[in-house]
């Protein structure tokens, strides 16, 4: 491995104060109580929307830029190449666009528009493919051909993040929590695109000796819960997540299985019912995975009422809906893909009503 000279190494230190300085901008993303009719429990929405870039990626994305600029990977003339389904290329194109290094995102053609287009307003450029399964090898050889560095946000997710504290977003969840009710979460629910944040929220609970446990949603056509309860990771799956951002067609790398208490099958029509049902209560759109997220915590949430549990449920709000607007609050769209929302609509008017959200076939 060559050296890295004294040129590289300022370059590099340039860098970094430039990332950090970047954080000590920006504060900390919001903890909203969101109202649920069930005495005993409360449900609490990480808002992770408020980054600069627009989601929880944005964490992510900074902490995968600090290890690699670390690492030596990424020098001054280094092609930043990620494989993503859209987050998270729109925060690491912000992030090289900080450095002035060109950024490259390999994604599925499905991708939503408005995600292109905020990949292409931070200055990356978009390379889409029409196999979802792809992505990997596709970005790899981008790589090689022009002797850039691929990010790889899927192996390194887990690692680039300091779980021990440092203010990553288990940190801040406990911190924010302190002065409520009950301050200590029976329960965490995240959902999984690289097992990054279910990663780092479980080993931070385990660390700090939390009884918390930890629950991933894990939508339709994703590999991981399949994975989880059979304990491999050679599972694989047909189809790609319908939902952005989360679920995958492969047991990730990055995913950590045994930092994982339970783990919720949540139906696309469930997921996108509840994201249009929580952007009516919180009078703002958001994204399907947050949909995805609540819909889980709401389960979670009748267990524990069957069981005689009181205590509080946190999950996260982890992009906003303005990036859907062409899809999944599009009716028209929704009706193309087969996707009905109806019942599970009918069965969260239940729960606002009643507080015990009822059966639903998929």
């Amino acid at each position: 491995m060559p050296k890295t000279s004294t040129e590289s190494r300022a370059w590099i230190a340039e860098a970094i104060r430039r990332v950090e300085a970047d954080a000590n901008r920006s504060a900390d993303t919001h903890l909203h109580v969101l109202p649920i009719p069930v005495p005993g429990i409360d449900l609490y929405l990480k808002d992770e929307s408020v980054h600069p870039t627009g989601s929880l990626k944005h964490r992510l994305a900074r902490s995968l830029f600090l290890y690699a600029l670390c690492n030596g990977w990424i020098g001054p003339t280094s092609t930043v190449i990620e494989a993503s389904s859209g987050s998270t290329a729109v925060s690491e194109a912000y992030f090289a666009r900080l450095l002035g290094l060109p950024f490259v995102a390999v994604m599925p053609a499905s991708t939503s528009t408005e995600k292109i287009a905020l990949i292409e307003f931070y200055g990356g450029r978009c390379h889409l493919v029409d196999d979802p399964g792809t992505v990997y090898e596709v970005a790899r050889e981008l790589a090689s051909a022009c002797g850039g560095h691929y990010m790889d946000q899927f192996t390194y997710a887990e690692r680039a993040t300091d779980w021990r504290g440092n203010n990553n977003i288990a940190e801040s969840i406990f911190q924010q929590m302190s002065a409520e009710k009950h301050p200590c979460p029976e329960w965490i629910v995240v959902s999984a695109g690289t097992g990054g944040t279910s990663a780092t929220i479980g080993r931070f609970v385990r660390y700090r000796r939390f009884a918390t446990r930890i629950a991933v949603a894990d939508p339709e056509n994703s590999a991981f819960l399949e994975g989880w309860e059979s304990d491999r990771s050679d599972v694989t799956t047909a189809k790609p997540s319908r939902i952005e951002g989360i679920g995958r067609m492969r047991v990730e790398p990055s995913f950590v299985g045994g930092v994982i208490d339970d783990m919720v099958r949540v139906p696309d029509a469930a997921s996108l019912a509840t994201m249009r049902w929580v952007s009516a209560i919180l009078g703002r759109p958001v994204g399907g995975s947050t949909g995805t997220n609540v819909w889980a915590s709401l389960e979670v949430i009748g267990r524990m009422r069957t069981e005689g549990q009181e205590g509080s449920v946190v999950t996260l709000l982890c992009d906003g809906g303005e990036r859907y607007e062409h899809t999944y609050y599009d009716d028209a769209w929704l009706a193309d893909k087969g996707i009905d929302i109806a019942p599970y609509a009918a069965a969260l008017e239940e729960f606002s009503a009643t507080g015990v959200l009822p059966g639903v076939s998929p």
